[in-house]
C-alpha cells in the first residue's frame, strides 16, 4: 500500500513524457527539483522489540485454502494446456533501457550510498503509466538456489491498476495485476512481457480477474506468493500461484477477462497466471472478524511487503504490515516458515493437519513508512520511507540491539544544485523505493521505485551495503 498523493505522480508523468520525447528543460526542471528536495535524516528507530504475546501472534495467523486440482485440470485442458516461464521470456515484446539511457529525472530515484550496482527504466509507455504501478519485485535467486529457473535467469515485478485518481477512471479495471516477466539473461538487453493474473472460478468453466495490491511477491520453488489486496476488501492476506500453470488467452484484442464466444479473453494480455490458492486473515481473538487495519499496530495487519529468507532454517517468507511514514505505533514485521520440498499441489507455508500457519517469528521496528522488509543471517533489513514524499528513504540494519544505516552528505533545501554541502543525513536510499529481494548467486539486492518521474528497477552489491553500514 503506498502513501503518496497520486496528483505528483500525474503531473510529474507528463514532466517525464515530454522529455522522453526530448525536450531537455522538462528534464532539468525536474532533476534539479529532486536534487533540492532532499531532507535530513532523523532519529534512528532503535533496536527491533520481540512480540511474544499469543494474541498478538493470533492476529499474524493464515488459514490455508487451496484451489481443488480438478478445477485447475479442467481449466488447463478447456485452454489448452499450460506453457512455462520459458515460453513467455522468448516472446517478450517490451524492452527495458540501460543505465545510460535513462532519463534524468529516473536515475535521481537511485541510492546516493550504497550506490546502484545495475539499473534498468521501462520502456517509454510504461514510464508514464499513470494507471499502473510496479510495486515489488522477486527474480530466479529467490526460486531457486542456482539462480536460474531452468536455463533463464528472471526478474519478475509486480504492478497494480490504479486510475482512480485519473480522468479517464474505470472502475472495472481498478485493481487488476500483472506480473513484468523479464528476461535477465543478457544484464546488457532486458526484455519483458506481463502476465495477467486470474482466480478460476465454475469450477475451472472459466476465470477473473485477481484484483491484488502486490505489495509483496516472492518467487519460492514453482510458486509464486503476492500480497491480496489490502484495506479489508476481502480477507484473503495473500494469492498463491503455480509457475507451472501459464495459460495462453487466445482472444488478445477484446477488453473481457474469461471465457468469450471466440475463446479465452485476458484484457489484451496473451498470458494468465491463475491462482492455486490463497491464505487467509485468521478470525481475530478481539472482534477483528478477519478484516485487516492499516491504521494501527494493533489487530489484523494488512499486510505491505514480502521477501524470502534463504538463510533460516527452514527458509521463510518474510512479511511487514502497511503503515504510513506519519503513524505514530510501531510496525510489524514477522516470518512465516516455508515447507521445502513441499507435495507440488500443496501450498508453500509450512501449514498445520488445519492447514494453519502461525508466524515463527515477529517483531516490532519504530521506523515508520516501512515499504521493504528483508531478513538475512540474522538481521533485518527495513526500508524506511519519509514524511516528505520528494526525500530519498533510509536502508536500516536492525536486530534487537540497536539500529545502523548508511550515512550520506546531501543537498540541503537551501542550496543551490551541484553546490556541496556539509549536511549528514540518513536519506540516503533510492526514492520511493518499495520491495527487496537479495539474490544470493549474484549478492545482490534488488529493489524497484513506483512513482513518476523516478520508476526504476536496480541492483546494489551486498558488499556494498554492508561497508556503508560499517563506517
Amino acid at each position: 500500500m503506498k502513501h503518496r498523493g497520486r496528483h505528483r505522480r500525474r503531473r510529474r508523468g507528463r514532466a517525464l513524457r515530454a522529455s522522453l520525447a526530448g525536450t531537455a528543460l522538462a528534464l532539468t526542471a525536474a532533476a534539479t527539483l529532486i536534487s533540492t528536495s532532499q531532507a535530513v535524516g532523523g532519529d534512528t528507530p532503535g533496536p527491533l522489540d520481540s512480540i511474544t504475546s499469543t494474541d498478538e501472534l493470533h492476529d499474524l495467523r493464515l488459514r490455508e485454502n487451496l484451489t481443488g486440482q480438478a478445477t485447475l485440470d479442467t481449466l488447463t485442458t478447456r485452454m489448452g494446456g499450460s506453457v512455462g516461464v520459458h515460453e513467455v521470456l522468448r516472446s517478450a515484446n517490451h524492452t527495458m533501457r540501460n543505465r545510460t539511457e535513462c532519463e534524468a529525472p529516473e536515475t535521481a530515484a537511485l541510492p546516493v550510498e550504497p550506490r546502484a550496482s545495475r539499473a534498468y527504466c521501462w520502456d517509454a509507455a510504461d514510464a508514464v503509466n499513470e494507471k499502473w504501478d510496479p510495486q515489488s519485485v522477486t527474480t530466479s535467486g529467490d526460486a531457486d538456489s542456482d539462480g536460474q529457473w531452468g536455463d533463464d535467469r528472471v526478474v519478475l515485478a509486480g504492478w497494480t491498476h490504479d486510475n482512480s485518481d485519473t480522468e479517464d477512471h474505470n472502475s472495472e479495471d481498478d485493481g487488476l495485476a500483472r506480473i513484468a516477466f523479464v528476461d535477465a539473461d543478457d544484464p546488457g538487453n532486458l526484455i519483458y512481457r506481463y502476465v495477467l493474473l486470474v482466480a478460476p472460478e465454475d469450477g475451472g468453466k472459466d476465470f477473473s480477474a485477481v484484483r491484488s495490491g502486490l505489495g509483496g511477491m516472492v518467487w519460492y520453488q514453482d510458486k509464486l506468493i503476492v500480497t491480496a489486496r489490502a484495506a479489508g476488501q476481502h480477507d484473503n492476506a495473500l494469492y498463491v500461484f503455480d509457475l507451472d500453470l501459464i495459460l495462453r488467452a487466445g482472444v488478445t484484442d477484446s477488453d473481457a477477462i474469461g471465457k468469450v464466444d471466440e475463446g479465452w479473453s485476458a484484457h489484451h494480455y496473451r498470458y494468465v497466471l491463475p491462482a492455486v490458492g490463497s491464505y487467509s486473515l485468521p478470525s481475530g481473538t478481539r472482534g477483528s472478524g478477519g478484516t485487516c487495519d492499516s491504521r494501527d499496530g494493533d489487530g489484523v495487519p494488512c499486510l505491505s511487503s514480502l521477501s524470502l529468507d534463504r538463510t533460516s532454517t527452514p527458509h521463510s517468507l518474510v512479511a511487514s504490515e502497511s503503515s504510513g511514514p506519519d503513524r505514530e505505533e510501531p510496525t510489524r514485521i514477522w516470518r512465516y516458515d516455508l515447507a521445502p520440498g513441499a507435495d507440488h499441489r500443496a501450498g508453500p507455508l509450512a501449514a498445520d493437519s488445519r492447514g494453519v500457519v502461525d508466524p515463527s517469528e515477529a517483531y516490532r521496528t519504530k521506523a515508520g513508512g516501512v515499504q521493504g522488509v528483508l531478513s538475512h543471517d540474522g538481521d533485518w533489513y527495513v526500508g524506511q520511507a519519509p514524511a516528505d514524499p520528494d526525500a530519498p528513504g533510509t536502508l536500516w540494519r536492525q536486530d534487537e540491539d540497536g539500529a545502523k544505516a548508511a550515512k550520506c552528505t546531501t543537498a540541503g533545501p537551501d542550496d543551490a544544485p551541484g553546490e556541496a554541502s556539509d549536511e549528514e543525513s540518513y536519506s540516503c536510499w533510492g526514492l520511493h523505493t518499495s520491495a527487496l529481494s537479495y539474490w544470493p548467486e549474484t549478492r545482490e539486492l534488488w529493489t524497484l521505485t513506483d512513482a513518476i518521474p523516478e520508476r526504476v528497477l536496480y541492483a546494489v552489491r551486498w558488499s556494498a551495503i554492508g561497508d556503508t553500514l560499517n563506517q
